[in-house]
């Protein structure tokens, strides 16, 4: 048996803002919905649970998050989060 084909989204990117970075990941199996995963410089994950008709809409919904959440609650370290806040 083959293992599945991952599809990474050519709207996959790495995003700067307030000093930090975080990697935003799209990707899908053949045959599913978009993933969308976001990992910051730390090695924090954040996965969605919900998955996406297109990788723009997953593209869109990053964008979003890290406008209203901020790039800095991406992160698992709070020092940067006290000093920046």
């Amino acid at each position: 048996m083959e293992d599945p084909k991952i599809i990474d989204s050519p709207f996959s990117c790495r995003i700067e803002q307030d000093g930090m970075s975080v990697q935003i990941l799209i990707y899908r199996l053949e045959d599913t919905e978009w993933s969308l995963e976001i990992v910051a410089e730390d090695g924090t994950s954040t996965v969605w649970d919900d998955l996406f008709a297109s990788d723009e809409d997953a593209k869109d919904e990053a964008m979003s998050a890290i406008e209203t959440d901020g790039i800095l609650s991406f992160s698992a370290d709070e020092t940067i989060k006290a000093v920046t806040h």
